[in-house]
Order: C-alpha cells, then sequence, then structure tokens
C-alpha cells in the first residue's frame, strides 16, 4: 500500500487525503494547527464548540463532511500542531517534522519518506506597506477573520476594510458578526479594470454560478448594515500615538498612484487590509520544485510538480479560492495514491475556477503604482524596522543586484518572520531603486529551515539526557 503525506489540512490537503484515502493508499495528514481545516474553515475548537457555526462558514457541511471521514478512517492519521521545518531531496524526498506547540521546548521529532508528497501549504495575506501600517490597530484582513471566526474577537469597534479583491466582503460580514461597525469596503481597482477582468465572455462564469449566489449573500449584507464599498480607492497612510485613530484614504488612478486633492479622513479604531495573497512557496522550493514566472508552483494535470512524486494543490499553485482548492486536492490525492482515473467533475471544476482565478487577477491584482504612497520615513520591513528612505539609500551606495546582498546589507527581510510579510514588496521596491531585474536566481521564498527550531531540539535527546545524568553525578562527587 503506497503511503501518501499531505502537508497542509485546509481545504486543499483535506480533498487530498480523502482522494488518496478513496484510492487505496495510507495517508499522514499534518497540519501545524490545533484543528484541521485551515485558514478557510477556522473555526472554535472543540471544547467550546458554536451553537451557529454552520452560519458562519461557508461549505460548513462539506467540511464536516471531510472531517469526519477523515477523523473515522484509520488509514488516515492526522497529526496536529506538526511543523515541518525542513525538507531534504535524495532519492526520495524526507520530511522532517517536530510536533507539539509551537516554539515548545520538549517537541517530538519524526521524519517521513512517503511513496508520495501532496503540497497544501496555502497562502497568508499579501499588504502593501503605507506609512502607520505598523501602528497598533492596523490587521491584515486574515488576522482580522481568523480573530473573528475562530475565537469571536472584535478587532475594533469602527472599522474600516481596505485592499483589493473579492476577500474584503467575507472579511466585512465576519467583523460585522463579531460586534463591529464597519465603516466602509475600499476596492483599490478602478472601474476600466474590473469590467476587463470581469465582463468578458461572461458565460465562462456559468460554471461558477455558486459565486454569484455568494456574492448576493455579501452584497444583502453590505446594504443591510449599510457599508459604502467605493471603487479605487485606497488607505494610503493610517495616524495615531499608541494606536490607530484615523487613516487617510485617497482616491487612485488605474494604476494605484493616489490623485492629489482626492484625501479624505476617517476615524477609525481599527483598520483591516489585503492586497491579495502570497503562496507558502519555502517547502515546495526545498522539495526542488520548479515555480511559473508568476511565482506558483508549477504542475500538469495531474497535480504533479517538477520534482517526482510531490504533487500540490490549492493557493500554492495559484490563488482561486475553496473551489479550486478543493478540485486540485482531489486530483493530488488521486493521483498520488497511484490511481488512473481522476474525477471528471474535479477535472471540470478546476478548468473552470482556474479561470475564475485568472479573473480575479486580472480585475483586482496589484498595479505598480503602489510605492508612490510611500515617504521616506515609512517602515518597510517591520521585523528590523527598515524604512523606505535607509532601504533607497542602502541600496543606491552598494550599486549591487543581488538580492541575497541587499538583504544583508539593507536588513531588510532578515527579521523575525524571513520576509513572509514584506519580502515580495521589498523585492518590486529594490528592483525600483536599482532600475533593473535583481541578478541572482534567489527570492525571498527560499527558506530552506522553513519554519524556526532550537539546536537542542536537532540533538539526540538519549545522548543530551546521558551527559545531563553524566553531569549531574559529577556535581555530586
Amino acid at each position: 500500500m503506497n503511503q501518501v503525506l499531505v502537508i497542509g489540512a485546509g481545504p486543499a490537503g483535506m480533498a487530498a487525503a480523502r482522494a488518496a484515502r478513496m484510492a487505496g493508499a495510507s495517508v499522514v495528514l499534518l497540519d501545524s494547527s490545533n484543528e484541521i481545516g485551515g485558514q478557510f474553515w477556522r473555526h472554535l475548537p472543540g471544547s467550546r464548540p458554536s451553537r451557529r457555526e454552520k452560519k458562519l462558514h461557508h461549505g460548513w457541511s462539506l467540511f464536516r463532511e471531510l472531517s469526519d471521514f477523515l477523523e473515522g478512517d484509520s488509514g488516515c492519521r492526522i497529526v496536529r500542531q506538526a511543523q515541518v521545518w525542513a525538507i531534504e531531496t535524495h532519492d526520495r524526498p524526507t520530511v522532517h517534522v517536530v510536533i507539539g506547540t509551537s516554539d515548545g521546548t520538549e517537541r517530538d521529532r519524526e521524519s517521513f519518506i512517503p511513496d508520495a508528497i501532496v503540497l497544501a501549504t496555502g497562502a497568508h495575506d499579501r499588504t502593501l506597506p503605507f506609512p502607520g501600517w505598523d501602528l497598533p490597530g492596523v490587521f491584515t484582513a486574515g488576522a482580522a477573520q481568523a480573530l473573528a471566526k475562530g475565537e469571536r474577537v472584535a478587532v475594533g469597534e469602527r472599522v474600516l476594510v481596505a485592499g483589493a479583491g473579492p476577500f474584503l466582503l467575507p472579511v466585512a460580514q465576519s467583523l460585522v458578526k463579531t460586534g463591529s461597525r464597519v465603516v466602509g469596503v475600499l476596492e483599490a481597482s478602478t472601474a476600466l479594470p474590473l469590467m476587463r477582468g470581469w465582463l468578458p465572455r461572461p458565460w465562462q462564469l456559468l460554471g461558477a454560478a455558486s459565486k454569484g449566489i455568494e456574492l448576493g449573500g455579501y452584497i444583502a449584507g453590505q446594504v443591510r448594515h449599510r457599508i459604502p464599498y467605493r471603487l479605487g480607492r485606497a488607505v494610503v497612510a493610517a495616524h495615531g500615538k499608541d494606536r490607530v485613530e484615523s487613516v487617510t484614504t485617497a482616491r487612485l488612478d488605474a494604476n494605484w498612484v493616489p490623485i492629489v486633492g482626492t484625501e479624505e479622513t476617517v476615524v477609525v479604531d481599527a483598520v483591516c487590509v489585503s492586497h491579495g495573497f502570497t503562496p507558502r512557496l519555502e517547502l515546495a522550493i526545498a522539495a526542488g520544485c520548479a515555480l511559473t514566472e508568476s511565482r506558483f508552483v508549477r504542475v500538469d494535470t495531474k497535480q504533479l510538480t517538477t520534482t517526482p512524486g510531490v504533487f500540490a494543490a490549492g493557493e500554492i499553485t495559484g490563488i482561486g479560492g475553496v473551489d479550486l482548492a478543493l478540485a486540485e486536492g482531489d486530483l493530488a490525492g488521486h493521483h498520488a495514491a497511484g490511481a488512473t482515473s481522476p474525477s471528471a467533475r474535479s477535472t471540470r471544476r478546476r478548468r473552470v475556477f482556474q479561470g475564475f482565478a485568472a479573473r480575479i487577477e486580472a480585475a483586482h491584482g496589484i498595479r505598480e503604482g503602489w510605492p508612490t504612497w510611500l515617504t521616506d520615513s515609512t517602515i518597510v520591513c517591520r521585523c528590523e524596522e527598515v524604512d523606505y528612505g535607509a532601504l533607497c539609500a542602502t541600496a543606491q551606495s552598494t550599486a549591487s543586484r543581488s538580492l541575497r546582498s541587499l538583504k544583508l546589507s539593507t536588513r531588510a527581510g532578515l527579521g523575525i518572520c524571513q520576509g513572509r510579510v514584506c519580502g515580495r514588496s521589498i523585492e518590486t521596491l529594490l528592483a525600483g531603486v536599482t532600475g533593473r531585474a535583481l541578478g541572482d536566481a534567489t527570492s525571498t521564498d527560499r527558506r530552506p529551515i522553513a519554519s524556526p527550531i532550537r539546536i537542542g531540539e536537532l540533538a539526540d535527546r538519549a545522548a543530551i539526557n546521558a551527559l545531563r545524568k553524566e553531569n549531574h553525578g559529577k556535581r555530586r562527587n
């Protein structure tokens, strides 16, 4: 029986695990969280469930179906609090994991050499920097939604949601359900790019009709709660002393350059911002998987990457939402188990929602004028507190085209998040300063140690205990 290791227990990973089991493989499903479901199905823990959970999630019945199947199947081992800290590539990839409380001191170590791996590591929010984005009270939209869904915590009383993409609407809905007053939703894209992205060949959207129903629900909620929705407008600065107290918004042109004279001040105690998502590529890169020009994992029709035995599904292959993730996960799990006849339904839905993903990028993708929001004192790397002026001055003085060299000289992207928050933006800004593409074949997504691990955890525990016992005996003598 083949063993399939699935990394990530969000929609794509859960679908892959079920498909692999149904195809006859044994499955190990890893996730760093205490609960399966990923960011999309983030929910209260089983120890304190909500009677209204179904009303707070799209596709909750599907989640229950998947989780009940996997939890009740003896051929599927679910490992929670599992941090994959490295992947080694030899004849077959070896996956190294620590299991236990994040940053704990007594975590268990385990290594897997499966017959096939499905990478379903998902994505995280991308937030473009602006003056004041490091103030307390400025949240990524994903973090605000996670607090709302997973903890029922309101991030503020008067909240503004801003950025780009359809994700802004469910975030606003989640905030309202926690008791926040959402004073507006600002979409950075202007009307023309939105029409160019969504209106051509409307018949191609028929297969994604469920998305129209979902959108209708969000619009109804916006109307019911009197939440303004404004196009071509963005938060370009946040203000406050100990936390955000107000923001400046401005109208943008089609290139996302603020239009002088259109600034408005909005009093808020929280602002939630998202400009799309960044795929979590550390493990895919460590496994030797090639990326596309747009920096997603390259896969074939089987969801197989360029590394033999390694499959990928979900947001790391393209930002397309839960429907695409489920279809890709089903296909990846099926083929990872060695089955030969893929689901026609999943193949069809993958094609439909890949088209839907392309429309999202065309309509809401980041435009190149956003750096005009920045001032010299704007923090661009929050971990290392590097501001835009220092970044530019250092890059100009070194005249380097190497990303690695520029990271070392500017310190940008070298902090505890290792560029997960700022990396893509730093790359864009450095390319703008140097006036040319960065010259080395690396990126801020390349992190050989994917998750922090203590040196003591890498050492042999039996040997450490023997040494402690020996030292203890010497002190007694």
